[in-house]
């Protein structure tokens, strides 16, 4: 099955990233921070399913 809140974080997270790359956001910026945010969420994520 499909785990879609993975799934929506990581998409979250490239449309993020994409943005900062295309305007050229320095680190300490609201996008970038949650940028840092999604990546824990993930991690944590992906520990608790265990993969």
């Amino acid at each position: 099955m499909a785990d879609l809140y993975l799934k929506n974080l990581e998409s979250e997270r490239r449309q993020l990233w994409a943005t900062c790359r295309l305007k050229g956001l320095a680190k300490d910026t609201p996008e970038r921070r949650r940028i840092a945010e999604l990546d824990e969420a993930i991690a944590a994520h992906k520990a608790q399913k265990g993969g």
